[in-house]
C-alpha cells in the first residue's frame, strides 16, 4: 500500500550524485523539519498501523528512529532500537548481511521483543531492501505473532527491487513511491 501524499512529494529534497556518482540521494530530513511534513507522516502510519495490534516498534539506525518514536508514542507501543554493533549497552542479538561493498551488521537487545508481541519495522526509504530484509530476519529469531514493514520512500523507478527480498507474510507499506 501507498500513499503518495504531494506535501510530501513536494518537500522532499533529492541530492543528485551523493554518497557516490549516479545516486540521487532522497533527503528525508527536509520532511522532519516541517512540522506539516512530520504531523503529516506521523498520522499517515498511525491510520496504517492503529487496528494491527502493534506492540513494538522497531526503529532502524539512524533515521528510522524519528518516526518510530512519533507513532509509538500514537500507538501506545514500546520502541526497539536497531543499531550498528556496540552501540547498545546490553546483550545483544545481531544479524549480518551483504551490502553493496562488503557485510554489515545490526543488533537490538536481546530482551527487546518476546513471542506476544506485535512488531512494526520502520525505515526511511525502501531501495535495495538489505537493512531491513536483515532487520526482519533479526526479529524473526524472537518469534513475534507478527511482523509489518514500513517505509516513507521506496525507490521503485532505479530497478533495485528492494521489495522482493521479502517473504509472503510480512506486510510492506510506503508512504511515496518514487
Amino acid at each position: 500500500m501507498t500513499m503518495n501524499n504531494k506535501l510530501l512529494l513536494d518537500n522532499l529534497r533529492c541530492i543528485p550524485d551523493w554518497p557516490i556518482k549516479g545516486v540521487n540521494f532522497r533527503d528525508v530530513t527536509t520532511l522532519f523539519k516541517n512540522a506539516d511534513c512530520l504531523r503529516t507522516i506521523s498520522d499517515e502510519m498511525y491510520e496504517l498501523y492503529k487496528d494491527k495490534g502493534i506492540t513494538k516498534i522497531v526503529g532502524i539506525e539512524s533515521r528510522g528512529f524519528v518516526m518510530s518514536s512519533a507513532v509509538a508514542i500514537k500507538l501506545g507501543a514500546g520502541i526497539v532500537l536497531c543499531r550498528k554493533p556496540g552501540k547498545l549497552p546490553c546483550e545483544t542479538v545481531q544479524e549480518s548481511y551483504a551490502k553493496e561493498y562488503g557485510i554489515d551488521t545490526i543488533e537490538i537487545h536481546k530482551d527487546a521483543i518476546d513471542e506476544n508481541d506485535i512488531v512494526l519495522l520502520h525505515d526511511d526509504l525502501l531501495a535495495t531492501g538489505g537493512t531491513m530484509k536483515a532487520a526482519c530476519d533479526l526479529v524473526k529469531k524472537f518469534h513475534p505473532k507478527k511482523i509489518y514493514c514500513n517505509f516513507i520512500i521506496e525507490l521503485i523507478n532505479e530497478n533495485l527491487n528492494g521489495r522482493e527480498k521479502f517473504d509472503d507474510d510480512i506486510e510492506i507499506t510506503t508512504l511515496i513511491q518514487i
